[in-house]
């Protein structure tokens, strides 16, 4: 048995030390192939560049001439140009600054959007909605935020008309400038935003930037009316947020204290409380709810 075992193992340490051989060479063969490729590219590079091309007198004054001539005509075309750029680039000063201020307008819309609506408020509550019920990706992003917009649309639909009729369309008849056009078309804007603020974060706003001549609300600059809007929009959307979870906090509290009743504490109570979570509600119609609760704290 010994024997046998002892020529075995010199077998298996003879085919090992072929194996290794044979990897090694083709690992040099692999190795020496590369070489031999750079070497010959590097060769062919070299003969080809040092390879001279015969250049004859005739072609080149030739060559000299038509560029002179070429030169001479694109100097007198690009002085030419430049005038007509120059007498041009006056008459349409304007129409340029009002493409820039449009190309501003459009790259500004989604935080005009976000900001100076209810899209705030409606967003941050769906999101409370959805970790409440702790379905972590269920509705996903793209159906709340699709959700927010038709509803900021729904809510913001009178402001959006009265804009419409009031500045956009006698701007572009061409009856009001464009300065005219942006103070009424605010108008509105401003007056939801004014009907959402609360007084105290108009104040606090007010105080920062030093404003303390303010008699009536037209006297209220946009520049604090936007950061004491969005203010007590976060505020509000975190309140009824609150409210939302109040429901869902006491079935993880009963499932939980029933989980460590039965002695089953390595069990997670959010795994069994979420089907209750869901089940209630859907008994209690929670997005009509929701929804319908959430577009009325605008019309208060």
């Amino acid at each position: 048995m010994r024997t046998f075992s002892s020529v075995s193992e010199k077998e298996n340490r003879k085919t090992d030390r072929k194996t290794g051989r044979d990897m090694y060479t083709r690992k040099n063969f692999k190795k020496n192939a590369l070489r031999f490729l750079m070497l010959f590219t590097i060769t062919f590079l070299v003969l080809f560049m040092s390879t001279e091309r015969p250049v004859y007198a005739s072609e080149s004054t030739d060559v000299l001439g038509t560029l002179s001539s070429e030169s001479s005509t694109e100097d007198s075309k690009d002085y030419n140009l430049l005038t007509i750029g120059v007498a041009a680039g006056d008459e349409n000063m304007a129409s340029v600054l009002q493409m820039l201020a449009l190309l501003t307008v459009i790259s500004l819309a989604p935080s005009i959007l976000i900001m100076l609506t209810s899209f705030t408020r409606i967003i941050i509550v769906l999101h409370f909605t959805r970790a409440a019920l702790n379905t972590q990706t269920v509705p996903p992003n793209q159906v709340l935020v699709g959700l927010a917009l038709f509803l900021t649309f729904f809510i913001m639909a009178p402001t959006f008309n009265s804009v419409y009729q009031n500045a956009v369309r006698p701007l572009a008849a061409g009856e009001i400038t464009s300065e005219e056009a942006f103070e009424v078309g605010m108008a509105p804007i401003r007056e939801f935003m004014l009907g959402q603020t609360r007084e105290k974060d108009l104040k606090m706003f007010l105080e920062i930037a030093g404003t303390q001549d303010v008699q009536t609300q037209d006297d209220i600059p946009t520049s604090v009316l936007i950061p004491s809007f969005i203010t007590s929009e976060l505020r509000t959307a975190f309140i009824i947020g609150f409210v939302i979870y109040i429901p869902f906090i006491v079935i993880d509290m009963v499932v939980a204290s029933t989980l460590m009743s039965m002695g089953m504490m390595m069990l997670p109570p959010t795994t069994i409380s979420m089907p209750f979570k869901i089940l209630l509600f859907i008994i209690a119609d929670g997005w009509n709810l929701v929804i319908g609760n959430l577009v009325k704290t605008f019309y208060h």
